[in-house]
């Protein structure tokens, strides 16, 4: 069940994480290091898209030295939108923001996005790569980024006209807005952040661009030869789902099998114990 709102933490940050054991505790340092700085309470959901690798005890050795740390773990690998979706809707705070593992917006770049929220002038504030204010300290390979550009193109003639950057990892959203939007999402996909957007604006969501500070990451998992091909496919079932009014009902209910939500043995601090999170 969701807390009420006296007990909901201010924000809820939602980390994707796939064969994530090398760079996540940088990142999960990082984000504790800012948030114990913030007068907010928080609460930091580490969603296991079925890793290969250490990626949930890494996750779960934090859990242990900080209770504000959660860990959620699903298999087999559904893909990040689906991390994303099972993050967002096990989320409790007033506020939820997803990002990127590898922290290319950094952390401190939250409060750019929660100045709007917390004034009440969108509903949805995201992190954009394509405003002049922007700074982007590392930028990425020309070919990437012209790749990047032509996408935007597809992008805001087919669904999102006026959102410059749907592919930055790094949104956040009013706590009353994600369940309306996330239970109709259909794409988990490297695409999913353009249907997220899309369905926001169709249910009458404000959504917001930021100017923040980006650094490119040498180690993306996204692979243009290919994933582009499956993104610009995906922005066709999109727009498909959108004629169809496919987006005026929740999606079916097994495309959202409950994770496990991962806790550390209370009788073995080197144990783990797996309970059934079963938010409602």
């Amino acid at each position: 069940m969701v807390n009420s709102e006296a007990q909901a933490p201010y924000i809820s940050i939602i980390i994707p994480a796939y064969n994530e054991e090398r760079r996540l505790p940088n990142t999960l340092n990082d984000v504790l290091k800012f948030m114990r700085a913030q007068s907010w309470t928080s609460e930091v959901i580490v969603v296991d898209d079925g890793s290969e690798d250490g990626t949930s005890d890494v996750a779960l050795s934090f859990a242990r030295r900080n209770a504000s740390v959660r860990v959620l773990r699903y298999t087999p690998n559904r893909g990040k939108g689906y991390a994303v979706n099972r993050g967002m809707m096990a989320s409790r705070g007033r506020f939820a923001l997803f990002s990127d593992a590898d922290l290319s917006t950094p952390i401190e770049e939250l409060t750019k996005l929660l100045l709007p929220l917390e004034r009440g002038e969108c509903d949805i504030a995201i992190a954009s790569r394509a405003l002049p204010e922007s700074e982007l300290a590392i930028r990425q390979p020309f070919f990437r980024e012209t790749l990047g550009r032509t996408f935007n193109v597809f992008v805001q003639a087919l669904l999102l006209p006026g959102i410059h950057d749907t592919q930055c990892g790094f949104k956040c959203f009013r706590r009353e807005v994600i369940h309306e939007i996330f239970a109709r999402q259909r794409i988990f996909g490297f695409a999913f952040d353009v249907e997220i957007l899309f369905i926001a604006r169709s249910l009458g969501y404000r959504i917001r661009e930021m100017p923040v500070r980006w650094i490119n990451s040498p180690e993306t998992k996204v692979k243009l030869l290919k994933h582009g091909p499956q993104m610009l496919w995906q922005l066709m079932q999109i727009r498909w789902n959108a004629w169809w009014r496919v987006y005026s009902y929740e999606a079916d209910a097994i495309l959202h099998i409950t994770p496990m939500e991962l806790r550390p043995s209370s009788s073995n601090c080197d144990g783990l114990e797996a309970e059934c999170n079963r938010n409602s």
